[in-house]
């Protein structure tokens, strides 16, 4: 943990976008929380909390290739700004919504928001290597994704708590000032460069943009590159039977255990505190092991992940399963830890934008498919069937990775010309 303060101190750059991502991720939260409470109040209906989730998802989805080749052609840091200050914008509609009381426009406004989101999220994983050296990246990227699992469990508690408390308008006037606050800690990063541009800057100079011609260049790109494809193929697999996982939540604490509204937050927030102690423990491993054990290591967390979420799934005793969810939680956080860095890594600059929102866009994909099946299975089936066949599902993509590793096609990639230079990484004033 020493690590993480040295880093905050040491580099302005990654301390300035640390600091955004944790006001607006809890801010996304609040929104999160808001919105669903608002839509059951509006209209007493499960189908209107699937179908908020689905235009969330959705949007998301599409916009995601377009993100991934303007941040490959044009300034990252600019186009994070901008989609903060969009959606700063939309988050204060949601407040016109609560006086009007049309559930339309939460459908309209939750799409809106989340057409804006991969221009930024993509963007902060697209320069993350810009603002930390080589020597910082897996120290950086490990505060990162621990960042977000912490707000994850923070902002969805005091979001409860606010919409509870001070009602609908004080969270949605919370999220829209956290982008705000975001953008700003954007504006402040630097490089002596000048710009946060891509290294190559081949998309740069063809005048007549080729959106899809792009993006295509960035799947082949990605389609050659084994370890990166390998990565992007993983997540796919969690997400086949992950995205159960956030419908069965509810269904395990309310219907499975009978613990209500109190349940499901300490199901949330084991799941939380077990995110935390894998990404403690990917953090160490990171720094430890080489590039052979990554491989191995992320093979078994497959392994122990799916496989106690299969035991969660059957457990009788409130506390033993809430102990294996913490377990599988912890098994994948690791795995995500270890993946993201070598990502950051190996990715060539040329197309980090473009491979980060694709990645982001197939396991939005597969995240929506799987919820939509548990929701439509949990009709006829009960919640404990539903959960061991989404274990088995996401721990499915252990034999395929470990199947490609054991048969040599997961070879470490080779440091391009660019990835061996020397960045500039920052102010030097520090």
């Amino acid at each position: 943990m020493a690590g993480f303060g040295e880093l905050l101190i040491r580099n302005r750059n990654y301390r300035f976008t640390w600091c955004g991502q944790i006001v607006s991720e809890v801010g996304d939260h609040f929104n999160n929380i808001a919105v669903l409470s608002l839509a059951m109040d509006e209209t007493h209906s499960g189908a209107a909390v699937a179908g908020l989730m689905l235009s969330r998802a959705i949007p998301a989805v599409l916009a995601g290739p377009l993100a991934g080749v303007m941040l490959d052609r044009f300034d990252r840091r600019r186009i994070m700004i901008a989609s903060d200050l969009i959606r700063g914008v939309i988050a204060f509609g949601f407040i016109y919504a609560i006086s009007h009381h049309q559930v339309w426009l939460l459908y309209l406004l939750s799409a809106a928001l989340n057409v804006a989101s991969p221009f930024f999220t993509s963007g902060r994983s697209a320069i993350l290597p810009s603002i930390a050296t080589e020597d910082e990246l897996h120290t950086a990227n490990s505060l990162t994704q621990m960042t977000g699992w912490v707000t994850l469990t923070v902002g969805a508690f005091f979001g409860g708590t606010t919409v509870a408390q001070l009602g609908y308008e004080v969270a949605f006037v919370f999220n829209a000032l956290s982008f705000f606050v975001s953008a700003y800690c954007i504006f402040r990063l630097r490089t002596e460069k000048g710009h946060f541009r891509a290294q190559d800057r081949g998309l740069n100079e063809t005048k007549v943009a080729r959106p899809w011609h792009e993006y295509r260049e960035g799947l082949s790109y990605m389609s050659k590159a084994p370890l990166i494809l390998g990565i992007a193929l993983i997540a796919v697999g969690w997400a086949s039977g992950g995205g159960a996982a956030q419908v069965l939540f509810t269904l395990f604490s309310q219907q499975v255990f009978n613990r209500g509204p109190l349940g499901l937050g300490i199901l949330w927030g084991t799941a939380g505190v077990g995110l935390i102690v894998g990404g403690i423990i990917g953090t160490q491993l990171g720094k430890r092991i080489g590039f052979e054990a990554y491989k191995k290591t992320v093979f078994f967390c497959y392994v122990l992940h799916g496989g106690a979420y299969i035991v969660f799934s059957q457990m009788r005793h409130w506390g033993w399963a809430l102990f294996f969810m913490g377990f599988s939680r912890a098994a994948v956080a690791v795995s995500s830890l270890l993946n993201w860095s070598n990502l950051l890594k190996h990715v060539d600059d040329r197309y980090r934008g473009r491979v980060f929102s694709t990645i982001e866009t197939m396991n939005w994909s597969t995240m929506t498919l799987s919820m939509m099946a548990a929701g439509l299975a949990s009709v006829h089936h009960s919640p404990r069937l539903i959960g061991a066949i989404s274990g088995l599902f996401s721990s499915s993509t252990a034999i395929f990775w470990g199947w490609a590793n054991w048969t040599g096609k997961l070879p470490e990639p080779a440091l391009t010309e660019d990835d061996a230079a020397v960045e500039i990484h920052g102010d030097p004033t520090g």
